[in-house]
């Protein structure tokens, strides 16, 4: 079932005073981060800032907002490094809060990652209340909080606006509001290329709900409105540059990004079992694992069809593309859905033992995220 009965759905969407636990936990896990960060970075000699706004990806992004996009690297191999691989969202948005605030592009950033955190925890909290009720709702949003690689969501970088985009999608889906589902979904597909899996989601969930006799304007226009900002981009990137339908895909290949059924991650697992970084090799054998063992209790779980199509491709194109394999956790931060079934299992337990897991998850994020941050890095 996608679109929850009237009577089994909250009167209204969970406003700030239902949320306000879910925010503070959100917000105490990346204070906490933040915090230990910046204690590793005044021992080391480094900038907090630096790190979270003028590095890796971030660069890319505060360039497009500061000169448009154009920018490419060559690489003595012979590889395009282009800046077109980099959805817009993100740089209109630095854009935008730099103008009025005179901040640096890169710092515009950090501010546009605050808020879209925020929404993101609210937007996850929202559909978990929806499913599971307050309880779970909070602690779903605590345990996405504390991730590993939950520093990223304090970045300069596109995961916290595309899982806001993509949670509020979803919520609007399992709501029947058809039309804000496909505004949101064609953000998330101005965001970043996964933008698909939203896409999808509101596509299945709307056929679910023709079979089931639902007809209305409202869903078509949902169903037309969500591709067009994923749509666009690539067409544009294809007329840009020569290439056609195919265009955005030629970009991806010059980073070395593709789609290989996982292929190539398959052979750098290998490759650590075979050499002294044989525990690196289980670590990641054991991290696989792990995902797809949480996306079974999905499934299990009977989650609603919009969030398991969501979910699993979000999971596919992280675990199956080949491309820089340190990106991969980092990547798998939108499959928020993957933290409902561990929610609602840590709400059946005492109030204090439920919160110790996500804390002691946070602290182990934080000092990760410090070390990570201060090595090397995502991109």
């Amino acid at each position: 079932m996608t679109t929850l009965p009237v009577d089994a759905a909250p009167a209204k969407y969970p406003g700030p005073r239902r949320a306000a636990p879910a925010l503070a936990a959100f917000a105490a896990v990346r204070l906490l981060g933040l915090a230990v960060l910046a204690v590793w970075c005044a021992a080391a000699g480094s900038s907090p800032h630096t790190l979270l706004s003028a590095r890796w990806d971030s660069l890319w992004y505060a360039r497009i907002a500061a000169e448009g996009y154009g920018y490419e690297v060559v690489l003595p191999s012979g590889a395009v490094h282009s800046n077109l691989a980099f959805f817009p969202l993100l740089p209109w948005l630095e854009r935008l809060v730099a103008a009025p605030t005179g901040l640096s592009y890169g710092s515009a950033g950090l501010v546009v990652s605050a808020v879209a955190g925020l929404a993101a925890a609210w937007g996850i909290f929202a559909v978990a209340d929806l499913l599971h009720g307050r309880h779970a709702g909070v602690l779903a949003v605590a345990m996405w909080a504390a991730l590993p690689v939950g520093i990223v969501q304090s970045m300069a970088y596109s995961e916290s606006l595309f899982t806001a985009l993509a949670a509020w999608a979803l919520y609007a889906v399992l709501r029947g509001r058809w039309t804000v589902a496909g505004l949101l979904a064609a953000g998330a597909g101005l965001t970043r290329p996964v933008g698909a899996a939203v896409v999808a989601a509101v596509w299945v969930a709307a056929a679910l709900a023709w079979r089931r006799g639902e007809r209305t304007w409202a869903m078509a226009a949902g169903v037309l409105l969500a591709p067009l900002g994923a749509a666009a981009y690539a067409l544009w990137v294809g007329a840009r540059t020569g290439g056609g339908l195919t265009g955005y895909l030629d970009v991806q290949a010059g980073w070395g990004n593709g789609f290989d059924g996982g292929w190539a991650f398959a052979r750098f697992i290998g490759a650590r079992l075979a050499s002294p970084a044989f525990a690196a090799g289980v670590g990641l054998i054991a991290g696989v694992l792990l995902v797809l063992w949480l996306y079974r209790l999905c499934v299990r779980d009977r989650q609603p069809a919009a969030l398991l199509v969501y979910c699993g491709i979000v999971v596919a194109l992280a675990l199956c593309a080949s491309g820089y394999f340190g990106s991969k956790p980092r990547l798998l931060l939108p499959a928020f859905p993957l933290m409902l079934p561990l929610a609602v299992a840590l709400a059946r337990w005492r109030t204090w033992r439920a919160a110790a897991v996500p804390g002691a998850l946070a602290l182990v994020s934080a000092v990760y995220g410090a070390f990570w941050l201060n090595g090397s890095g995502p991109p």
